[in-house]
Parts: C-alpha cells; sequence; structure tokens
C-alpha cells in the first residue's frame, strides 16, 4: 500500500525503538524475565498472529522483524468476532509489546515504554449460566482498563491481569453482568444468571434484532423454556396469560391450534389470526413446531413494530427463533413428558327419574321403553387420554460449523373415543462459516402426523339431548334412541364412522450472509413451506332394524357406506433480500435496514365420493365403490406477493431513540388498480432516566417514554374475489329454441381492495428498586378503514340470499396494558419471582354498509344471534330481553300496555316474559335488544415462582371478564323427547312448584333471549409445576450436566360461571369440504355460541430433562 509522508515519517521515528528491543528488562530496579506464563502452551508465533488480523481487519502492521522474533501467542487464543483493539491488547502486553496507531489502515508494534511494564497475573476460570451450561463469548475485561477477553467455547477464559488485585467484569447480552474482585486469586468461575431486568435481552423484530431497551414499538417475548415446562403441544398454548394484549383460546381437541388475538379482533372476514414468522418462514399454521425447538417468541404487537410486514400484519406478527448451534463437544438432550387427560367441565345431565318427571309435562303421551336403565351419555362415550412427548437433541459445533438437531415424537390420545393425534417432527439447524465475513445457514423442519377424527358435531349435539331411558348398548346391539323419537345414538355414530387425516408438513430457510466490511451485512434467504394433506371418511352401512338395533324404528341408518378421499397440497416459497447498515459515531448509534421480498403461492385440492364402497380397509379406494355414485369437487388457489422495505434505527447517546420504517407490497388478490399498498411507521423513544436531571434520584433504575405510530394491511381472504365467473348450462330461447349459453354466477366488486390499519401506540417502561420490579404501560388505538365485509345482493340484481365481498366496514379496537415483574434473589440458595399482566379492550363498529348490520350465528329454529353494527363490538348478540318467568296468570293479566291490553296475549303460565324494549305494546322483533358480546372487556395472566436450592416450583394462572356465551346447545332443540340439565329438571317452572327463573318447557320455537345467555368470565390455574434438579456434585460424579424430573399439571381448576363446558370455544374439525388448511379460521362474527365445543381438558404429567 501507498503510505503518505506523514506516515513514512512516524514510522522512520518508531522503528528504531524495536532496535533495543531486548528479552530481558529492568523495571524499577529488578530484573523481570517476561514469558508466556507455563500455563499458557506456546502457540502460533505473533508474525503469523499478526499477519491474520491484518487480512481480517485489512490493515497492515509496522514492526521491526527482530522484535517480535521468537515470540508465540497462546494456543488458546482466538480472535473470534471481537475489535481489533480488545485483540492486541491481550496479546501484546504478555510480550511487552504495545501498539499504537497511525490511521485507520496503519498500526505500530513497538517496545512497551518502561514504566508502562508491569508482572502479568495470569488468571483462568470458567462461565456458565444457571443451569450449568458452559457460556461461549462473555466479555471478561480488566475494570479501568482496555485489557480483555472472551470465554471460549467451553466457557473458559485466561486472561493477563495487571496485577492480583483487579476487579473483573464479565458482561454477556440477556444477562446481569457481575463484577468479581480477584483479591490474590488466580482462578475465578463465575455463574451468570438471566437479565433480571430484561432490559438488555435482545428480541426479534421483522428482520433484524434490537435491544429490549432501544425498542420504541410494543414487543412481547416469551422464553422457550416458559413454554416447555408445561405439557402443552402448540408454541401458542403455551404462552397464554403470559403477554398483555394477547388473548389466547384454547381447545382440548388433540393437534388444534388455538386462536389468538393480539389487542382485540383485528378483521371481520378477512381472518382475524396473526401472522407468524418461524426462522424467517412466513406462515398461518405452526402446528408442526416442536415446542422443544423453541428459543423465543416475540410478538410484535403494535402497528409501528409490524408495519415491516406490511399486508400482512394487520392482526399483529409472532416471530419464533427456533435454537442453533454452538461451540463446544456435542451435547445431547433428552426430555419428555408423560401422563394423562380429562375432561375438565362436565354438564349434568338429567338421570332417568329427573326426565321421566319432565317428560310428564313435556310429552305425557309418550311411552316409555321398558329398559328400566339411566344412561349417561357422556360416560359413554368420553374417557382418559394418554399424553407423552420425547425429544432427543444434539448440539454442538466449531468456529467453522454449528449444528443443531432434535427429534420429536407426540401422542395425544382426546378424551372421546377413539380421538387421536400422533406427531413426529425433525429439525435440523446448521451454521458454515466459509469465511470470517461469510456465512451459510441451512434450517429446515419436516413433520408427518395423524388424527383420528370423529363427528364432534353429530356427538356432542346428540349425547347432551339423547334420553337417559336407552341403553347404549345390550347384547351386542345398541339401544334406538331415534326409534323413541329422540336424536340418534351418539356410541354408534362414533363406531359407525371413521375419520382419518394425515399430513405432512417441510419448512426450510436457507440463506448466505456476506459482510464485505464490519458495518454492512447483506442477506439473501430462500424459504419454503410445503404442505400435504391426504383424509379419508369412511360411513359404514347399517340398517335401523334389529341387526343393529334392540328394536327397529327410527331413522338413524345408513343403507349404503360411503367412501371420500381428499387430497390437498400446497407451496408457499419466499425470497428475501436484505442489506443491513450497522455503525456507531461516538454518541451516535445508526442501523439502517433494505430489502425486497419475493412470494408465490399454489394450492390444489380435490375430493371425491363414491357409495357402496366394501367395509375392509385395504379396499377403501374409490375405484372399490359403484361408479355411478361418484361425485367430485377440486379447487385451486395461487397469488403472488411482491414488497421493498427499509427500516432506520438511531439512538444519541443510548437516551434519544428513533425507529422509522417502510413498506410497500404488491398483491395479485387484488385488482390491477389496487394491488400496491404502502404503510409507514414511525416510532420515538426517550430514556429519561440517562438525563442528567434524574442522575439524582434513586427511584428509577431505568424510565423510557415512547410513542409510535404506523399503518398496516390484511389481504387475508380468497383469491379472485373481484373477478366475475359464470355458470354454465343456462338455456336461452331464440326464436322459441333452447341455446345452451353461461349466466354469471354472482355480483363482484372491481374496486375491492386491503384492508387498512392505522394505530397509535404510547408506552412507558421503567425498572425500580434496584432492577428488581419491571413495569409496562401501554395505551393504544388501532382504526380498521375499508374493512371487508359480505353485503347482501339486492333482490332486483340476483338472489338476495346471496352476498358479495366489498370494503364496506370500519372499526377500532382501543385499549390499556398493564404489565408487573417483580424479581428477587435472598440467597444463593433461594430466589424467587412474581408478576401479572392486564388488557383492557374495546372493539367498536364505527361504520358498516351504509348503515345495514351484518346478521349470523343461527341456533335451531331460532334464526340469527349475533348482529354486527355500527356503535357495538363485532359479532354482538341481537336477542330478546328475557325478565323471568310469568308464575301465575295474574302476572299475564297485568303485564298490559298503555290501552290495557296484555303485552304477550299467548303466554301460559311458566312461560318467559320478554320487555318491550321499543314500547309499542307488543313483541316484535324490534323489541330486540344488543345484549353483550363474546368479546372480553378485559383479560389478565398472573405467575408466581420460587427457586430454592435444587427445587422449584411455579404458578401461572389466567382469566378473563366481562364477556357473555350465548348456551345454543341448551337453545338448539328439535324433539320434544330430548333430555335437559339436571338444574333445569330440578328448578323449572311446574304448577305445583312455581318457578320465576326457569320456564316450564323448552320448546324448539322459543325465540332468541338473554335466558340462554350467560357470562365468560373465568379464572383458570392454568400450570403449577414442581420440579427437582440433582445437585451438580452428583452431576459430576455420574458424568451429566443436569438431570431434572418434575411434576406438572394444567387447566387444574376454573372459577366460572358458565354452566356449559368450558367458557373458551374453539372449532375442532376440519371444514367438511374446502381446504383442509383453512380448518382453524372462525368468523368473528358468530363467534361466542356454544353448541358443539370440544371440552376443555385438565392434564397431568410427569417429566425428566436430561443433559450429557
Amino acid at each position: 500500500m501507498k503510505l503518505n509522508l506523514r506516515v513514512y515519517f512516524t514510522i522512520c521515528l518508531l522503528l528504531p525503538l524495536g532496535l533495543s528491543a531486548q528479552e530481558t528488562v529492568y523495571a524499577a530496579g529488578r530484573q523481570v524475565k517476561m514469558e508466556t506464563s507455563a500455563e499458557e502452551p506456546s502457540g502460533p508465533s505473533l508474525r503469523s498472529a499478526l499477519d491474520r488480523l491484518g487480512k481480517q481487519h485489512r490493515i497492515s502492521f509496522a514492526y521491526n522483524s527482530r522484535l517480535i522474533a521468537g515470540k508465540s501467542v497462546p494456543s488458546s487464543f482466538s480472535a473470534g468476532k471481537r475489535s481489533l483493539d480488545a485483540v492486541l491488547d491481550e496479546i501484546l502486553p504478555p510480550l511487552q509489546l504495545e501498539y499504537r496507531r497511525i490511521d485507520e489502515a496503519l498500526y505500530v508494534i513497538r517496545p512497551m515504554q518502561l514504566h508502562e511494564i508491569n508482572i502479568a497475573v495470569p488468571v483462568k476460570g470458567s462461565v456458565k449460566d444457571s443451569e450449568g451450561n458452559p457460556l461461549p463469548g462473555v466479555t471478561i475485561q480488566v475494570k479501568g482498563t482496555s485489557i480483555g477477553t472472551v470465554s471460549q467455547p467451553d466457557g473458559s477464559f485466561t486472561l493477563n491481569a495487571p496485577d492480583a488485585n483487579v476487579t473483573l467484569i464479565f458482561s454477556f447480552i440477556g444477562y446481569d453482568p457481575q463484577e468479581i474482585p480477584l483479591q490474590g486469586k488466580t482462578t475465578v468461575d463465575v455463574v451468570m444468571s438471566a437479565s433480571t431486568s430484561q432490559l438488555e435481552q435482545v428480541v426479534v423484530v421483522g428482520y433484524g434484532t434490537q435491544r429490549k431497551r432501544d425498542l420504541t414499538g410494543s414487543i412481547g417475548s416469551v422464553r422457550g423454556e416458559e413454554i416447555t415446562k408445561q405439557p402443552v403441544n402448540t408454541a401458542t398454548q403455551g404462552i397464554q396469560g403470559k403477554v398483555a394484549g394477547v388473548q389466547i383460546i384454547s381447545s382440548g381437541a388433540p393437534g388444534s391450534q388455538p386462536l389468538v388475538r393480539v389487542r382485540g379482533t383485528g378483521s371481520m372476514l378477512a381472518g382475524a389470526e396473526p401472522l407468524y414468522v418461524v426462522d424467517g418462514v412466513l406462515t398461518n399454521d405452526i402446528r408442526n413446531i416442536n415446542t422443544a425447538d423453541i428459543v423465543s417468541m416475540d410478538i410484535l404487537k403494535d402497528a409501528s413494530s409490524a408495519a415491516i410486514y406490511g399486508v400482512r400484519a394487520a392482526n399483529g406478527v409472532v416471530i419464533i427463533t427456533t435454537k442453533s448451534g454452538r461451540t463446544g463437544k456435542m451435547e445431547v438432550s433428552y426430555n419428555m413428558t408423560a401422563g394423562f387427560r380429562e375432561v375438565a367441565n362436565l354438564v349434568k345431565m338429567a338421570n332417568s327419574t329427573q326426565y321421566l318427571d319432565y317428560l310428564e309435562d313435556a310429552a305425557p303421551n309418550v311411552t316409555i321403553p321398558p329398559y328400566n336403565v339411566s344412561t349417561n351419555w357422556y360416560d359413554a362415550i368420553l374417557r382418559k387420554g394418554f399424553q407423552q412427548t420425547h425429544n432427543v437433541s444434539l448440539t454442538g459445533g466449531s468456529e467453522k460449523f454449528l449444528y443443531y438437531f432434535n427429534a420429536g415424537f407426540l401422542t395425544d390420545e382426546g378424551i372421546v373415543n377413539t380421538n387421536k393425534y400422533d406427531r413426529f417432527t425433525i429439525r435440523s439447524n446448521n451454521e458454515y462459516r466459509i469465511a470470517d465475513n461469510l456465512k451459510f445457514v441451512a434450517q429446515f423442519s419436516y413433520m408427518t402426523a395423524k388424527t383420528q377424527y370423529v363427528d364432534l358435531a353429530g356427538i356432542y349435539t346428540n349425547t347432551y339431548r339423547a334420553a337417559p331411558v336407552i341403553p347404549v348398548q345390550q347384547n351386542g346391539k345398541y339401544g334406538n334412541t331415534a326409534a323413541f323419537g329422540n336424536v340418534g345414538n351418539p356410541v354408534l355414530t362414533i363406531d359407525k364412522n371413521d375419520d382419518r387425516l394425515k399430513e405432512n408438513r417441510l419448512q426450510g430457510t436457507a440463506y448466505l450472509e456476506y459482510s464485505p466490511w464490519k458495518s454492512i451485512r447483506l442477506r439473501s434467504s430462500m424459504s419454503v413451506n410445503q404442505s400435504f394433506y391426504n383424509r379419508r371418511r369412511y360411513g359404514y352401512q347399517f340398517l335401523n332394524n334389529e341387526s343393529t338395533f334392540l328394536v327397529a324404528g327410527g331413522n338413524q341408518q345408513r343403507t349404503e357406506s360411503t367412501l371420500t378421499l381428499v387430497r390437498e397440497q400446497n407451496q408457499d416459497w419466499i425470497w428475501d433480500n436484505t442489506a443491513t447498515f450497522r455503525q456507531r459515531f461516538g454518541d451516535h448509534d445508526l442501523t439502517v435496514l433494505a430489502g425486497y421480498t419475493a412470494q408465490q403461492f399454489t394450492g390444489e385440492y380435490l375430493e371425491g365420493t363414491r357409495r357402496n364402497v366394501p367395509m375392509s380397509e385395504d379396499l377403501w379406494y374409490l375405484i372399490a365403490g359403484d361408479p355411478n355414485s361418484s361425485t367430485n369437487t377440486s379447487e385451486g388457489d395461487k397469488y403472488t406477493r411482491a414488497s421493498i422495505l427499509a427500516r432506520l434505527n438511531y439512538a444519541y447517546k443510548d437516551k434519544y431513540l428513533l425507529t422509522a420504517s417502510f413498506r410497500n407490497d404488491a398483491s395479485s388478490r387484488f385488482p390491477s388498480e389496487n394491488r400496491n399498498g404502502y404503510f409507514p411507521a414511525v416510532g420515538v423513544g426517550w430514556v429519561l432516566s440517562r438525563e442528567d436531571f434524574f442522575s439524582g434520584q434513586e427511584i428509577f433504575d431505568f424510565l423510557k417514554l415512547r410513542g409510535s405510530w404506523g399503518r398496516i394491511g390484511n389481504d387475508n381472504i380468497e383469491s379472485n374475489l373481484y373477478i366475475l365467473t359464470g355458470n354454465t348450462g343456462q338455456l336461452y330461447f331464440f326464436g322459441g329454441q333452447p341455446t345452451l349459453g353461461t349466466s354469471l354466477s354472482d355480483i363482484k366488486d372491481r374496486n375491492l381492495k386491503w384492508e387498512t390499519t392505522e394505530e397509535y401506540d404510547i408506552g412507558l417502561e421503567f425498572t425500580t428498586l434496584k432492577q428488581r420490579l419491571t413495569g409496562e404501560i401501554n395505551y393504544y388505538n388501532k382504526q380498521t378503514i375499508d374493512a371487508l365485509v359480505g353485503v347482501r345482493i339486492p333482490g332486483l340484481l340476483g338472489d338476495p340470499d346471496n352476498e358479495y365481498i366489498t370494503n364496506a366496514g370500519s372499526f377500532t379496537n382501543k385499549g390499556w396494558e398493564f404489565t408487573l415483574q417483580w424479581k428477587d434473589k435472598i440467597s444463593d440458595e433461594l430466589d424467587y419471582t412474581f408478576g401479572g399482566n392486564l388488557t383492557f379492550n374495546k372493539n367498536e363498529v364505527t361504520g358498516l354498509n351504509q348503515g345495514q348490520p351484518l346478521f349470523r350465528g343461527g341456533v335451531g329454529q331460532q334464526g340469527n344471534i349475533s348482529q354486527t353494527a355500527s356503535g357495538h363490538p363485532i359479532g354482538s348478540f341481537y336477542i330478546f330481553d328475557a325478565q323471568g318467568v310469568f308464575v301465575n296468570q295474574a302476572e299475564i293479566d297485568a303485564y298490559v300496555n298503555k290501552d290495557g291490553e296484555r303485552i304477550q296475549p299467548d303466554a301460559r303460565p311458566g312461560d318467559l316474559r320478554y320487555r318491550d324494549a321499543d314500547g309499542d305494546g307488543a313483541i316484535t322483533n324490534a323489541d330486540k335488544i344488543f345484549a353483550g358480546s363474546y368479546q372480553p372487556k378485559f383479560y389478565y395472566g398472573i405467575n408466581a415462582g420460587v427457586n430454592y436450592k435444587n427445587v422449584d416450583f411455579s404458578l401461572d394462572f389466567y382469566g378473563n371478564a366481562g364477556n357473555h356465551i350465548y348456551n345454543g346447545k341448551k337453545a338448539f332443540r328439535y324433539e320434544i323427547t330430548d333430555n335437559v340439565e339436571a338444574a333445569y329438571a330440578d328448578n323449572r317452572w311446574k304448577a305445583d312448584r312455581p318457578s320465576s327463573t326457569d320456564p316450564r318447557i323448552l320448546a324448539a320455537n322459543m325465540p332468541a333471549s338473554t335466558y340462554f345467555m350467560e357470562s365468560g368470565s373465568f379464572f383458570r390455574l392454568n400450570n403449577i409445576t414442581l420440579g427437582y434438579a440433582l445437585p451438580k456434585d452428583l452431576l459430576e460424579r455420574i458424568n451429566m450436566q443436569q438431570v431434572r424430573i418434575y411434576l406438572t399439571s394444567q387447566n387444574l381448576f376454573t372459577v366460572k360461571q358458565f354452566s356449559g363446558f368450558s367458557p373458551e370455544m374453539i372449532s375442532s374439525n376440519p371444514r367438511s369440504n374446502g381446504f383442509i388448511s383453512t380448518q382453524n379460521s372462525a368468523s368473528p362474527l358468530e363467534a361466542g355460541i356454544e353448541l358443539n365445543p370440544y371440552p376443555t381438558t385438565r392434564t397431568y404429567a410427569v417429566g425428566l430433562n436430561v443433559t450429557f
């Protein structure tokens, strides 16, 4: 390289100093021989080490060759990713050398000045986490100096300290820093604890990471170990109650995915689920993710944080980071749980005595079967289900190659007979360091799963309504409930249907990352998400005669066997290209991200059915059935997206923070004139605790005020909804002659565009009481416009029962979030934690289809129950207001209008009394009221934990309040012989026992009213865990790193008012037709109606964690 004149003269002046360099020098009147410690074997020569450093950092060293001749660095030396100055500060002082920086590209090596020479004190030791795992990359620095090093892959370190009384500072991201005075010691073993304040923790944001203290948006984080301590099968179930602003609605069905709502219901039609990002793979379904593979889950709640994902971020973003390898010898872990599940709460139905008493009033002329039984139909269909998980993982690597591999198996028997879910997963995450500035990362996972379904809609309905006077089976034949004028036998429904689903999922990400300079990182990533579904439904033939039943009759039969086969395959690929610049200029910290992404999804669905297929499983193919009965259908979907994105993060003195981002999305799901969406966001933060005027106070250790604004979108709808389609086969007559033609099948909106959400967020974060108490307060205001809704087609234009999709709605979600967490360490053997979070949310429709409401949610003959209208929450109950029961005729006669006429002239004693809400003197549809919503006014989570020596104990609670549930199964009545709940049988109105609360009979034609509406509030002990870890001295004797055994229970008890199975409800079966992959899509317009839910379950399990 060319040297300028100033550099040339500098070298000429400094190099002669090297001519007097000797291996023996004099200091303070003593002869001191300086050499590498005997405990540090000689490694590479100093010359070769300097050559490598020069190439790595693109600089030159100037030195006298005789000065460094024969000198070497310790064999354990590794530059790693440390700064050049830190490396030189480690290797030169023990050799009595020092350096001087001339300019950006030139360093001069010279002898250490005599007044700077000290006797180096070699210090060694190790750094581990609280579980005994080595921590590589921990920075160890001599306090007040630039002398330092980092821990090696096995956690060990060596350091030459100036003297034996200095203080060493140990620091590592995500852990509390420690200061250790040497006090003459030369061996130091340190155990680092996870950061108490959590401010130093790194959270994953879109296309990057940030320290939590630097965030200007609202992001909630949950560590993987908080999820795996629970006997849950899906990641989202494990974060229930752990993050403010995130509502989790679980189901007891094996293989189901909980519903997740981030800051309220985010859409009426376009899906309200968040976007999931798993190691860069964007997906809507994470049932294939093994919880044992998860390092962390970061939930981007506000628009400014999520806007970097643009059109897919309207409902929040959940980023899942999986485990990766680490340098060091291979670590083998085995984790397992085994236990059983049972129904957490059952509805108590009337026994035979209560039922017969009820029939005397409801159907006095019915002939009672002579079986003399009292059947508990729930006992007949339910069981205790066995549950087990097993995971084996391998972790390790070197400086060039890191690997993580895990294989996991799960068995989950449902509480309904024959219902079962089996899953096998594999994950392999590998990182190859091709060069110091170039790496290749490959991450992939594979899942294969089998689900044995049951017909929940038919089974639960029939079990609830089945008459207890009919036996399940006798002498190998089924009790014929249908012949009694009742519903079908639910046990026969299970036995005579076989419904199996096989899934195969492959997800993978591969990226190349290159850093041409220290401040720039270029990454190109390709992600693939493939899914394959094979579903087979076989219905056995059976007749309603005595070959099947104890008695003939009824309508429960299948005269021909049926076989339906479903095949679905989907492929989604994403190509991401990003460039990141990060540099600190004095007090200024700047990070700039820019990128381009492209995505394509293709999906195919095919379904075929034939009848009279033989009952042998070996012949369950369509070709084996009657070809004249063949039916088939198919669907397809394909869409693409292209996006550009950018983000800027700026911090001044770690005190003033700024984040600005922008994304432009183009989606093929909309017409060309509306395909592009622009999603900007900005956030600012002010760390008040770093201001000078805060330096004297002792209340807050950290205090930050932040605010943000952002715009995000939602295009989660079917493709091509704006394209007109036609039906063939339409006959037209010309000149009296029929001509085959095509007719339009429906009306489409050619101006269709995506939903847009703008959100304002203000937050306050703090730590106090010596970082023992951490808190956060947030206020948010989300406004969604151009909401997609289904609008009835005017009768003049077509079928008024059909709808077309258009942008005709708007609504808001406003709320407060509060989080507090206390952590304290009483001694080295005892620490504890206690905390919780609370969220208030108000959802309100602000505009809808020119004021026309949306009606949904029918139950039996009661018609629509839910209505979405301006001024009310989405999916509110719109029903009659029942105000008790007419105890006698006098009360009926007294209930009159202003003209003295009876308001309910046809009522009888024991009937429900309905409020004349509009005051017109009669009960009409105009008297229906908005009676509440399924959306809670607030929800919360509470956690507590204690660790004493080797024992750990934790509790997690979850609940919500202010919402309502419509007890649809109680209202859903077809036959007068249907069974009733025991409480109603005992408390209903009777002539000799008048009741003012429960009517005389429950009839099919009863209107929807508040009588069937109940409180959905509940408080639940979500998880309790007690664990014991073997002591470290014992582990060392048996050559193991960790052995922990624990007992755990999920959903141990629930305090609730709801009389049904559970205040949490979710659809449990895939759709009977159409794409299986959309099975968990639940409509917010008709939620909160309990009709056929899968009961919530209680789990008891024992677990084992072993690490070699």
